[in-house]
């Protein structure tokens, strides 16, 4: 059951890294909530030949256009809420990103890639609450468990993994500024006195999503809004500062004890460490209204400058056999539940890659047993002593990945070089190597 309980703070500058900032004691025990550790990393091989700029689908200007980054390539992708295990869902959008931190490597940038975790929201102190579990170990074992499922399926790490519990200090900071800029106010409510964001305060409110208002609207009650909350301006102002509640965790500040709201999170993370104008804010596409709205509203409002992201983009939905895959229909499929069941997590990721990332598509047997049938074909034809010259393979895994993350295609080329190969058509020793490489590198997948 969550509680409320006195914080310490040490309190950080607005862009300190993530340390160790408070304790807290309850019931005579005593945590400290330090940053979170990222995962395990791994080498990414050198492939040799001429790589390819990225050119990616851009939610905000509707179309596929080139990415530009400098010397360092940077971006945040929405990390999750730990009050349940990875889905399906949660790895294609990892992967897709994935993708994107590979291409850069591959272009020579050096690549600043920061993820959150939501570790205090309703979800999780619901979930907690129902399964009669401490909101905290909850968030730390599905936490533990996501880093496990990243590992198996070789995403490879971001250089920043960073906690809402640690970083409330800066989100304060934050929506105190905005409160005295005029683009926050507090509700008339003498119990529960929120924060709440005026949605019109950066004055380009819209244009992540370019969605009209009864569209926003019916997003915002869907996902996580409050439209119909008493002492609002607009039913489209987002909140900032939860004031506390009985029998919920709270956080004493200047704003008076409460939690932080879901956007303002990311804002501030990804502000604090990557900075305004970041290359690319990605997540799944049903971030693309609110939360991604909101979290370009309020970076651009809290700096006065646009845009918040040069590039928004967002990967499709999984289903299960036909149908949506969600928590309410109880078909979610989960990562570390395959790996359970010996599932190779080589042919987990190529069942995902063999949609387009911006497809919604569905998980079925038939996907499973193809990647399972793609990845023992590829082995077979890596163990040759010869094989099919690679560097026309090389040149294709290149040309499809960088037009937009184009994966079907980028399998069907490998699966014409195993098959060539496989025919005894190559006599090229040095080709299995070659393309072992260059399937880790730019597919992710080592085998």
């Amino acid at each position: 059951m969550s509680h409320k309980w006195p914080c310490v703070w040490l309190v950080r500058p607005y862009s300190a890294p993530s340390t160790p900032w408070h304790a807290r004691d309850r019931a005579n025990r005593t945590f400290t909530v330090e940053g979170m550790e990222t995962w395990q990393s791994h080498p990414v091989p050198r492939v040799a030949g001429a790589p390819r700029p990225l050119r990616l689908f851009d939610t905000a200007a509707g179309g596929v256009r080139p990415t530009a980054p400098g010397p360092t390539a940077t971006m945040y992708v929405c990390g999750i809420t730990p009050y349940d295990a990875t889905h399906l869902g949660h790895a294609a959008t990892y992967l897709a990103f994935d993708l994107v931190h590979r291409v850069w490597l591959d272009n020579g940038h050096d690549v600043h890639y920061v993820q959150n975790v939501t570790d205090i929201d309703d979800p999780l102190l619901e979930r907690a609450e129902r399964d009669h579990d401490d909101w905290v170990v909850l968030g730390m074992r599905e936490t533990a468990l996501f880093r496990e499922d990243m590992t198996a399926l070789r995403v490879l790490p971001p250089r920043d993994f960073v906690g809402a519990v640690e970083s409330i200090p800066e989100i304060v900071e934050a929506v105190a500024k905005l409160v005295a800029d005029g683009a926050a106010y507090r509700v008339e409510d003498t119990q529960y006195p929120d924060v709440y964001f005026d949605h019109t305060a950066s004055g380009r409110f819209g244009y992540e999503s370019n969605y009209d208002e009864p569209t926003m609207t019916r997003y915002f009650a869907a996902r996580g809004g409050d439209p119909d909350r008493a002492g609002k301006r607009h039913p489209l102002d987002a909140l900032l500062w939860r004031a506390a509640r009985d029998g919920e965790p709270s956080w004493d500040s200047e704003l008076g004890p409460g939690r932080p709201g879901w956007h303002i999170e990311c804002s501030v993370i990804a502000l604090n460490r990557l900075g305004m104008g970041l290359d690319l804010q990605g997540g799944g596409s049903d971030l693309i209204f609110p939360h991604h709205e909101f979290s370009a509203a309020h970076a651009e409002a809290l700096t006065g400058q646009h845009p918040f992201a040069r590039h928004y983009t967002h990967s499709a939905m999984i289903g299960l056999d036909g149908l949506k895959m969600s928590k309410s229909r109880g078909n979610l499929v989960f990562v570390s539940r395959l790996r359970a069941d010996k599932v190779d997590p080589m042919a987990i990721r190529l069942g995902l890659l063999s949609g387009h990332y911006r497809t919604d598509r569905s998980w079925t047997t038939d996907v499973l047993d193809e990647g399972i049938a793609r990845a023992n074909r590829w082995r077979a034809a890596l163990a040759a002593p010869a094989g099919v010259d690679a560097d026309p393979l090389v040149a294709r895994l290149r040309d499809h990945l960088s037009d937009d993350l184009d994966t079907p295609a980028a399998l069907a080329a490998v699966d014409a070089w195993a098959a060539q190969t496989l025919a005894g058509s190559g006599h090229d020793r040095d080709a299995p190597a070659i393309v072992r490489a260059a399937v880790d590198a730019l597919l992710g997948v080592a085998l």
